[in-house]
């Protein structure tokens, strides 16, 4: 039975950012099982009726729909299904029709539950193997209606090709036909492959798999693997980006040949791996137009540079120690201390020599980390960090690290940054970034939490601050809480300033989600579970809440109210968007009674050349802020009934509140828009000054203000008469 999960009515108020949260359905087991079997039954009857048909198929699509976000719970179920379906295509008596139809339900199912795991369902005897042959070769590959037929088929057709015999074995009655030699089974399969791979629909896909497990077999790599190889590099020299069947050409090549390097045993492709990485910098896939194609060069680069590289494990590596509960009490139980992982003796081979390709591949990788798409920036990350680098000797992998550290220069874009972002999080999770390096990382991470490029009339960066979110949650899970220790109110505190002011949902979020991390693993930030309470996942997605509410909670804890001020001061009373600053200004009336003395002695002061600066967006605010924080002093001072406004703020900051408006000049404003802005921030300024009682009564200022709109006019004559 599905059972709803209902965690508490989450709604937000700001235009384009949805705060209702979708009901999340927990599924125990594959409950539609007979309903699945009723439809599959039911296929004989109805593959004739075109309508019949697209009304069984969208049944099973809803069916299994269900199932993608927990698509394990069809495992249980998948042998029946299958074995269903297959009876049908496999009977004599059923029609061309019937046979499609039942490979679109095998596509369905093959779709949810990935074909990894669904493809090692499909009987692979030697029985099979000229069947699927036969039937593949029957296919149309021009046939747009039944590609779903050809891709189930080619899957099909690569679990056969895992039988433990000599494919010569089933030629022995096809040698002679009539007077004439016959292909061999090999042959025949082989261009099958090569016949998929260069078609435009998703059976190319299905191909290149097909490939990985043909080419790898014994038998077939000691007679044809160099050949492949060559018609594949030759295809690739002569095709361009700049053609759409030639991308589609390059797109099956790239994607047979990273597969084919994935699962070939190193001894057997490493003799080919210069030519191709010769081939593949030839191509200059990295000034291509085409994402996917860049992304394949970089896959099959990495993948390049991990046949170059022994496979090892590299001892420097750092590791936090037992992650299992099991281990850390019998350990405890037998009284023994665990060797710290950092003192296990270098291996011998710690300077072995690393080939020259190497460097090129690394280089390669490293252009990937700044490519524009992120599909590309995270394959380069996941390559190049994860994988690369963990087969290297300290000191190059050292200098892997200082090359992602250059990543982090402002002279980069923030495509850069993200890269870098991720290839950090990828680092730290691999035990890849030692401790010695964290002082180094840490304040490039503490700048990426915050981190925004205003472009025209919004900013790019939200990427950039959910990436360094997730290398905070990285970290938590890597390090020993001593190594963290020195970082610890720096971490805390950007996090908790991301999760309350950052505009975009998703990064407040994952900062929560990363700061719930350090809570549970590390233990060491500063109220830690009562901050966690206030800003867990679904309140943070209420942005005026956030700034209202939750900044005021978490400045009530000393270690993070001058952080979370200095943040609005620093970054947000200059945003872009009007409503950030106009949320900002709120916020800092709310955190006045927190700090009253600092707000009055440091950051009125800050303010006030900022609300007379030349920047539109930072003097709005800025003169908001003013009002804000001097009415709020007033507040503060009547309730404890101690001091008058006067006595807070210095006279030099009287004296510039009072003139404000008439360095302001609004009607210089050059759009309607600044207009409405200035106009708008000194009449908030004017009324607050007035409700705060400051002394300009029979000031000759009153009489200047004469010359202000109506609203401003009507404003002080309502507060000082």
């Amino acid at each position: 039975m599905a059972l709803p999960k209902n965690d508490g009515d989450v709604t937000g108020g700001e235009e384009g950012e949805s705060d209702i949260m979708s009901t999340a359905w927990l599924l125990g087991g594959f409950t539609d099982s007979d309903e699945t079997k009723t439809i599959i039954s039911s296929l004989p009857e109805v593959h004739g009726d075109m309508t019949a048909t697209e009304v069984t198929m969208q049944k099973i699509l809803v069916i299994m729909n269900r199932y993608q976000e927990q698509p394990h719970l069809l495992d249980p179920h998948l042998d029946w299904m299958v074995n269903m379906l297959l009876e049908l295509i496999r009977s004599e008596t059923s029609p061309l029709s019937l046979v499609h139809l039942s490979f679109k339900c095998l596509y369905t199912i093959c779709k949810v539950r990935g074909y990894k795991v669904f493809m090692q369902l499909f009987p692979h005897e030697v029985a099979d193997v000229q069947p699927v042959l036969d039937l593949l070769l029957r296919q149309d590959p021009k046939d747009n209606k039944t590609w779903e037929t050809r891709y189930m088929l080619l899957l099909w057709l690569s679990m056969t090709c895992l039988i433990p015999f000599d494919l010569s074995r089933l030629d022995g009655h096809l040698e002679h036909d009539v007077g004439h030699a016959r292909e061999s089974t090999m042959d025949r399969i082989l261009a099958i492959a090569k016949s998929y791979l260069i078609v435009s629909d998703t059976p190319r896909d299905a191909a290149s798999v097909l490939v990985s497990k043909f080419m790898t077999r014994p038998d077939v790599k000691q007679k044809r693997l160099g050949d492949f190889l060559d018609w594949s590099l030759t295809t690739l020299s002569q095709t361009n980006d700049q053609s759409m069947t030639d991308i589609m050409v390059l797109d099956g090549i790239l994607q047979s040949l990273a597969k084919l390097f994935k699962h070939g045993k190193r001894d057997d492709v490493l003799q080919y791996a210069p030519t191709v990485l010769q081939c593949l910098e030839q191509k200059h896939l990295s000034d291509s137009n085409q994402a996917m194609l860049r992304k394949l060069g970089v896959k099959l680069t990495q993948k390049l540079g991990l046949t170059f590289l022994k496979p090892r494990l590299a001892s420097w590596r750092y590791q936090r120690g037992s992650r299992s509960l099991a281990a850390n009490l019998s350990m405890a139980q037998s009284n023994t201390v665990p060797v710290s992982p950092n003192l296990e003796p270098q291996e011998q081979d710690e300077d072995y020599d690393i080939p020259e390709e190497v460097e090129t591949v690394i280089e390669h990788l490293l252009v990937g980390l700044k490519d524009k798409e992120t599909i590309v920036r995270w394959s380069a990350a996941k390559g190049y960090i994860g994988r690369v680098t963990g087969r290297l000797p300290r000191e190059l992998a050292d200098e892997v690290v200082g090359s992602v550290l250059d990543c982090f220069s402002f002279q980069e874009t923030d495509n850069a940054w993200h890269g870098g972002c991720l290839a950090l999080a990828e680092l730290g999770r691999r035990g890849l970034l030692l401790p010695s390096r964290l002082k180094d990382v840490v304040p490039l991470i503490i700048k990426s939490l915050t981190y925004e490029e205003k472009r025209g009339a919004c900013s790019v960066g939200s990427n950039v601050r959910d990436a360094a979110c997730y290398v905070c949650w990285s970290f938590a899970r890597a390090y020993e809480p001593k190594e963290l220790t020195p970082f610890v109110i720096q971490i805390a505190s950007t996090l908790v300033i991301t999760a309350v002011f950052d505009r975009d949902v998703n990064c407040r979020r994952a900062a929560s989600a990363a700061f719930q991390e350090h809570v549970g693993r590390q233990g060491t930030f500063p109220h830690g579970i009562d901050i966690l309470t206030a800003a867990d996942y679904y309140a943070v997605g209420n942005l005026n809440n956030c700034y209202v509410n939750i900044s005021v909670y978490v400045a009530s804890f000393p270690e993070y109210t001058k952080a979370l001020i200095d943040h609005l001061i620093e970054m947000k009373i200059n945003h872009w968007d009007s409503v950030i600053r106009e949320l900002s200004t709120k916020a800092l009336h709310n955190l006045t009674p927190q700090v009253p003395d600092y707000m009055a002695t440091t950051v009125l002061p800050r303010l006030l050349p900022m609300a007379v600066g030349i920047d539109l967006h930072t003097r709005h605010a800025a003169i908001l802020a003013c009002a804000e924080i001097t009415h709020a002093l007033y507040k503060l001072g009547l309730q404890t009934n101690r001091y008058r406004v006067v006595d807070m703020i210095s006279s030099e900051c009287v004296e510039g509140l009072k003139n404000i408006h008439q360095m302001v000049n609004i009607e210089d404003a050059n759009d309607y828009e600044s207009y409405v802005w200035c106009f708008f921030a000194v009449c908030c300024l004017i009324e607050k000054l007035s409700l705060s009682k400051m002394p300009f009564k029979d000031d000759p200022v009153i009489g200047k203000s004469q010359s202000l709109p109506f609203y401003c006019k009507h404003t002080i004559l309502c507060s000082y008469v």
